[in-house]
């Protein structure tokens, strides 16, 4: 069985329309902070049901500026529609008005996140995968071989990864940008999970953005409100009139009542309590569900943080999409099969582990279920 389009959206849209246990996208079962939602209630009596200005609220700006610095530190950016808008802008911008005379040639580590490998192929463009090395995330040497000899002009890379959350160590990250900088390359730096690692706190140059790096993250993930949509891209500032411009037309200014909502909560508390919270849940999820299913014969890679577990299929199955469509039929559970991240990973699945025990243990006991009986 082939599906087109989005197997995310295919596995999901399977539980909200028929029912089940939704451990394929990646939708956190947390409420969003208490004070956030009596802060959305109280703002949707009020006076901001218009266009937001399309830089983004001047309150959210604000608070991002003094959290980044980021005008101190000659940087510019503006407030999208999710992080998916953010980073689909910057492939846009970078490929309409700055890589205008060359072959586009993206890339990124695989296993990759859909919009690294689909934003390409929807724009007619080349796209590369470089396999993360479990140890060391990239060897240099063979980095910058690949990176030359398939002309790599964009690169997409996020800490923690989605599917794999693998973290770059701060020396990594740095080389990395080195490399691009001598080659010749941009980078797009997803952030988006950044703020839920386990152990380690990821690593990224805010401070001190070159103008080849893009810094893509949002507030999705981080407060537990992935459908407000609310997102933001960091740049140097030279980018701005031309990048602002093209969002105008494509984006316009995410939704006015979400930006105020959140720029008071975040300007009037510390999420860090709530943060703490969630980490340790999802890290303790990781950990118990990691048991049972190594039990079942599954291999599962160390990761750093991020939402989901990302683990290989016991050796007498290999098919990662027939995997998902029996688990669904026959346990009413939802998966991401690993092909979806790229066809070398077709023995992989990927589990979402952002749920409550109600949930999330009755999934994994599904999943081992239907291992063993493979």
């Amino acid at each position: 069985m082939e599906i087109q389009g989005s197997l995310i959206s295919y596995f999901s849209n399977l539980v909200k329309t028929k029912g089940g246990i939704n451990l394929a996208q990646g939708i956190p079962a947390f409420q969003p902070p208490a004070e956030l939602t009596q802060k959305l209630i109280k703002i949707a009596s009020e006076n901001y049901h218009q266009y937001a200005p399309g830089t983004g609220n001047q309150l959210l700006r604000q608070y991002l500026d003094t959290h980044y610095k980021i005008l101190k530190n000659e940087n510019e950016f503006l407030i999208t529609n999710g992080a998916t808008e953010a980073i689909s802008l910057t492939y846009n911008y970078l490929t309409e008005f700055l890589l205008t005379s060359k072959e586009i040639r993206a890339a990124s580590f695989t296993p990759a996140y859909e919009s690294y490998i689909h934003l390409p192929k929807i724009f007619g463009h080349k796209y590369y995968a470089y396999t993360i090395n479990d140890y060391n995330y990239f060897d240099e040497n063979e980095f910058i071989k690949f990176a030359k000899s398939n002309s790599i002009n964009v690169f997409f890379v996020a800490s923690p990864g989605n599917p794999y959350g693998k973290t770059i160590s701060k020396e990594k990250m740095q080389k990395l940008i080195s490399i691009s900088q001598e080659i010749g390359f941009y980078l797009i730096l997803d952030a988006v999970y950044k703020d839920l690692y386990f152990t380690r706190q990821s690593y990224y140059p805010i401070g001190e953005l070159p103008e080849n790096v893009f810094y893509v993250n949002s507030f999705s993930k981080k407060l537990s409100i992935t459908g407000w949509r609310l997102g933001y891209v960091i740049m140097n500032k030279k980018h701005f009139a031309k990048f602002s411009y093209l969002h105008d037309y494509i984006g316009l200014c995410a939704p006015s009542v979400l930006q105020q909502a959140v720029a008071e909560f975040l300007s009037e508390n510390n999420p860090e309590n709530y943060l703490d919270n969630i980490r340790k849940k999802i890290y303790s999820n990781y950990l118990n569900a990691s048991k049972f299913l190594e039990k079942s014969g599954f291999y599962i890679p160390n990761i750093d943080g991020g939402y989901f577990i990302w683990c290989k299929l016991p050796e007498n199955i290999g098919n990662s999409l027939d995997f998902g469509i029996k688990l669904y039929e026959n346990y009413r559970t939802a998966i991401i099969p690993g092909r979806h991240f790229g066809q070398e990973w077709d023995s992989y699945i990927r589990i979402n582990l952002a749920r409550e025990d109600n949930e999330l243990i009755p999934g994994i006991e599904n999943i081992c279920k239907l291992a063993q009986n493979l």
